[in-house]
C-alpha cells in the first residue's frame, strides 16, 4: 500500500504553559523567515474551536498546527502534497518535519517542551487508507518496520483506533526517548 498524506503529532510534554496567541506570532515570523522546508502562506486562528487545531500555519505542501484534539496539545505536521519513496520514507519525512518544528518552538518559547516518548502517526486520507482491518494490518506492519529499521526503536507500544470513522494510525509510546535532534540529521 502506497500511503500518502502522512501526519505526525508530537505531544506537548506535560501541560501547555504557553499562551496560544504566542504561536500566532511565532508562525507569522516563520512565514517571513521561511523557517521550514515547505512554502508557508498564512496563519489561521481556530482557538474558538474545542478539541481541534488551535493555531494553524498553512503551507503549500504541508500545514503545521498547535492541536488540541482529544484534549491533548501537540504539534501536528499535516503533509498534503504527495511524496516519492517508500512508506518508511514518508513516515520519516513527516516525523522529521514535525521534530524540526518542535525544536524550533522549544528554542523560541523557552517554557515549552515536547515529548520524546510519545507521538501519533496517521494517514490523513480516508479514501486512500480507509480504517479497515486490512489497512490497519498493512499500516501496523509498515509502522513496526519503520520503528525498528529506521528509528532503531525495538521497545515500544502502540494504540490503534479501530473505529472506521477515524483515520488509520497509531499513538506510539517509546520505552527509550527519541532524540528529536537526531531526526534532522537522518
Amino acid at each position: 500500500m502506497n500511503l500518502q498524506h502522512v501526519n505526525v503529532k508530537i505531544f506537548v510534554d506535560g501541560e501547555l504553559d504557553v499562551e496560544l496567541d504566542r504561536f500566532i506570532g511565532r508562525f507569522h515570523e516563520w512565514i517571513v523567515e521561511q523557517s521550514v522546508d515547505e512554502m508557508l502562506l498564512d496563519v489561521v486562528d481556530y482557538r474558538h474551536v474545542p478539541n481541534g487545531p488551535s493555531v494553524m500555519l498553512i503551507g503549500r505542501e504541508a500545514d503545521y498546527a498547535i492541536d488540541h484534539t482529544n484534549g491533548q496539545y501537540g504539534l501536528v505536521y499535516n503533509r498534503k502534497a504527495p511524496l516519492d519513496g517508500t512508506n518508511a520514507d514518508r513516515f520519516l519525512h513527516s516525523l522529521r518535519s514535525a521534530a524540526n518544528a518542535c525544536l524550533l518552538l522549544e528554542a523560541e518559547l523557552k517554557d515549552l517542551s515536547f515529548s520524546r516518548r510519545r507521538f501519533e502517526l496517521f494517514v490523513n486520507d480516508r479514501a486512500l487508507a480507509p480504517n479497515t482491518a486490512q489497512t490497519r494490518e498493512g499500516f501496523e506492519h509498515d509502522l513496526s518496520a519503520f520503528m525498528h529499521d529506521v528509528l532503531g526503536q525495538s521497545e515500544f507500544s502502540s494504540e490503534r483506533p479501530e473505529d472506521p470513522r477515524l483515520r488509520v494510525g497509531a499513538t506510539v509510546h517509546l520505552t527509550n526517548p527519541l532524540a528529536l535532534e537526531r531526526l534532522s540529521e537522518q
